[in-house]
């Protein structure tokens, strides 16, 4: 099954598994974090990945780039399987594949100016002398519009705002000009004031430099300005993936429409008319996911195969997807 849009895929994921054991006084128990997971993301594509706080986003992002290792399926970049990587290509593959952090404070090292920070990457992988490795972090710091770029190299992290400080941070993801760019939560924790300029940033790299880019959010509004398709997660698993429009516009999976009817939009009117959707109870844990469709605890279209059969996604449009068999009669029912 492709869930790419059309053409070539520079990321191609397939029936990924990331399960972690926890010890607690009630015993060990296994934390399905990804849990089947397969999408395909294009060549200077923006993927955006939405769902609630613990289903997977982040280590999805982190199973990516490389920092864990799946227990099975696979992770494919570039033609490679990033899991049997090793030596030279595996470094390859570090140099392609960046990730921007949501807390820019905790990422930078306190005790180095921002120079001697966004100098490193090139230090690690032997790229130019000692003065070329300090024109191309200037070079880093104005692309990012950290100007003069001079007064920024020398300032520790501490002296700047968050605002500054994640500029940093994606200057230090450019350092190696990446091919694929992770953006976990880029904007979570900057001021309303900072957002915008923030993205606006990464818009100008994707579109100026081509760069491929995975952006995760808890906010669908910054998923709708940025990405061209959305997929959103819960327990695990993808439950819709499609293009911007279609997903926006025509959401199939009932937690996509749950989402998307509290989403906060800016017209007061629509925010009035529209009808709000309300889940009860809360989200199942991942180390004991329910059977059959993960959704039905809370999903108040729940039939009785949806207690036994587990879902796959399944075409419900042009290049888009649900993990929902019965998204026909809720669609029939939503209208009548």
């Amino acid at each position: 099954m492709n869930n790419s849009a059309t053409g070539e895929a520079l990321l191609s994921v397939r029936n990924v598994h990331k399960h972690f054991r926890q010890r607690s006084l009630r015993g060990e128990a296994v934390n399905r974090a990804v849990d089947g997971v397969s999408l395909d993301l294009q060549e200077g594509e923006i993927l955006g990945i939405a769902g609630e706080s613990g289903c997977g986003k982040s280590t999805l992002a982190r199973l990516l780039c490389g920092l864990v290792s799946p227990n099975s399926g696979e992770i494919i970049f570039s033609g490679q399987d990033i899991d049997i990587l090793s030596g030279q290509k595996k470094r390859e593959f570090r140099r392609q594949v960046q990730m921007v952090f949501q807390d820019p404070e905790g990422s930078l090292n306190p005790r180095r100016r921002i120079g001697s920070i966004l100098q490193q990457p090139f230090q690690v992988h032997g790229l130019g002398s000692n003065s070329e490795q300090r024109d191309k972090v200037l070079k880093l710091l104005e692309r990012v519009k950290l100007t003069p770029s001079s007064y920024y190299a020398d300032k520790f992290p501490y002296e700047l705002s968050g605002g500054s400080k994640q500029r940093v941070a994606i200057a230090r993801a450019l350092a190696l000009e990446p091919r694929l760019l992770l953006a976990d939560e880029p904007v979570a924790s900057l001021d309303m004031s900072i957002r915008g300029a923030i993205l606006l940033l990464l818009r100008e790299l994707n579109r100026e430099l081509g760069i491929s880019m995975i952006l995760i959010s808890h906010d669908l509004n910054v998923l709708q300005t940025m990405a061209s398709r959305i997929a959103i997660m819960y327990l695990g698993r993808i439950a819709e993936i499609g293009s911007k429009a279609e997903v926006f516009s025509n959401p199939r999976h009932p937690y996509t429409q749950a989402l998307l009817s509290v989403n906060p939009i800016a017209d007061p009117k629509l925010t009035r008319e529209r009808v709000k959707l309300s889940l009860t109870g809360d989200v199942p844990s991942s180390s004991n996911p329910p059977a059959g469709c993960r959704f039905h605890t809370r999903c108040p279209h729940v039939v009785e195969d949806c207690l036994r059969d587990e879902p796959a996604l399944t075409p419900v449009g042009d290049s888009h997807y649900a993990a929902c068999p019965h998204w026909q009669r809720i669609a029939s029912l939503q209208t009548g």
